[in-house]
């Protein structure tokens, strides 16, 4: 290399020299001198490179342990944010499930109240011509034996077929006697108080055939059935009538009938809708407005019910209105806050309507037995009773429980339901409820 350097100085420094390649350095060899220069000017480099290499992968490794820490946090937050995320939107679809459920569900329960108000109103249009045409002529004792015919055949029809077993009247008839009015759901106390009249008159008056029990039996129902007044003291107006009773006992339906059949009378009437804690409650009411055309005050679900009484009281003052109806809620809870609801309504109306008639009903389902007495005693403790709704009297064999609710709750039946058209709520008549069980 050098040799060469040396060559290419002394060229410079003559150039009109010539230079012999003979005599100096062959171009073969300055190739080879040229070539083993820059392989070790490569292997230098190659050195430096993997040093610089080796040395930029050691502060890699250095940061990247860092950073991959670093990486690991930042994942698992990613990752908790992701499941609360869903978790979230799990949450907000079940919520949003459930809303349309409910939306769904009330949607149907209010087409089915409304289409059931519409047949109990208008009466079942798929009827034949004919039937409904004597349905409508039928008198009101018909449609009464008619609803109590299976409670006929359950007291009656056994009474009958047990006193024509018997040839004389002994301790095991009235044995008998006793198990079928019990049966009947008259009521144990109710069933010992006609048993033991009944025993009296037999010493009394000297009675010897069987048969003729079924009669003293119908004198001592009547007489229990008498006692107390019947009427509902709401002439003349203006009226005020508080429906109260737990929820399914047709409350809200008696409340419509009740509504109709005065309107026919002539009777401006007008709703209140107190009942705000049931669902549904004050949107049944409203269609049984729209339906028989008769004025309603209501207010949100969930409202204060005295305030609805309070604004339907000074409706009806304002309007001039014969008769006000109340729907109250049915269950509050408890006793308790039942009981402080109720009282408020009565405070309100005894305050703002002192000039109005009054009168306080439960509606009891006459299906649910003896349950109907408890009922009947648990609402005469948290309110002033005047008169007693029994519903439903035609789905039941065991209507002997007018003769309980009487007799043990002491507060006269003053309604009975014994149908689903309105005309099948009738006045309670005493003569005739026993006419229709006893013939």
């Amino acid at each position: 290399m050098f040799k060469f350097w040396k060559k290419n100085e002394d060229k410079n420094e003559n150039p009109d020299q010539e230079v012999n390649l003979e005599e100096g350095i062959s171009e073969e060899e300055i190739r080879e001198e040229v070539s083993d220069d820059a392989s070790q000017v490569q292997e230098i480099d190659e050195e430096v490179f993997q040093e610089e290499t080796k040395e930029e992968g050691s502060q890699d490794q250095y940061l990247s342990k860092g950073t991959l820490e670093g990486d690991k946090e930042e994942e698992k937050a990613q990752v908790e944010e992701e499941i609360e995320n869903v978790e979230d939107a799990d949450v907000q679809a079940d919520e949003e499930i459930r809303e349309e459920e409910t939306i769904e569900k009330e949607t149907i329960e209010k087409e089915i109240i409304e289409k059931e108000i519409i047949e109990e109103v208008d009466g079942d249009d798929s009827q034949d011509p004919a039937q409904e045409e004597g349905q409508e002529k039928m008198g009101i004792f018909a449609r009464l034996l008619a609803g109590l015919s299976k409670t006929k055949d359950n007291i009656t029809g056994r009474i009958d077929s047990l006193l024509k077993s018997y040839t004389k009247i002994d301790e095991e008839l009235l044995e008998d006697l006793e198990e079928i009015l019990i049966t009947a759901d008259v009521g144990v106390t109710t069933t010992m108080e006609i048993i033991d009249r009944l025993r009296d008159m037999i010493k009394e008056r000297g009675v010897k055939d069987p048969l003729e029990v079924r009669d003293l039996l119908k004198e001592i129902v009547a007489s229990i059935l008498k006692e107390g007044n019947s009427e509902l003291d709401i002439h003349p107006g203006p009226a005020v009538i508080v429906m109260v009773g737990v929820n399914g006992v047709g409350k809200t339906t008696t409340i419509g009938k009740l509504a109709q059949r005065y309107k026919k009378d002539g009777k401006k009437v007008m709703l209140a809708a107190a009942d705000t804690f049931r669902a549904a409650a004050t949107e049944q009411l409203d269609i049984w407005a729209k339906r028989i055309d008769v004025d309603i005050i209501k207010h949100h679900e969930g409202a204060d019910p005295g305030a609805v009484v309070f604004d339907a009281i000074k409706a009806s003052q304002a309007r001039k209105v014969d008769l006000l109806i109340c729907d109250t809620a049915g269950r509050l809870h408890n006793k308790a806050n039942l009981m402080n609801e109720l009282g408020k309504i009565f405070k309100i109306i005894d305050r703002e309507y002192p000039e109005a008639k009054k009168e306080v009903l439960l509606v009891v389902d006459a299906t649910t037995g003896q349950n109907a007495v408890s009922q009947a005693k648990t609402f005469k403790e948290v309110a002033n009773i005047t008169g007693i709704v029994l519903t439903k009297l035609d789905g039941t064999a065991k209507g002997g429980v007018v003769l309980a609710v009487k007799s043990e709750v002491d507060v006269p039946v003053k309604l009975i339901g014994v149908g689903e058209r309105a005309e099948d709520l009738q006045s309670f008549d005493a003569d005739s409820f026993t006419d229709a069980i006893f013939g």
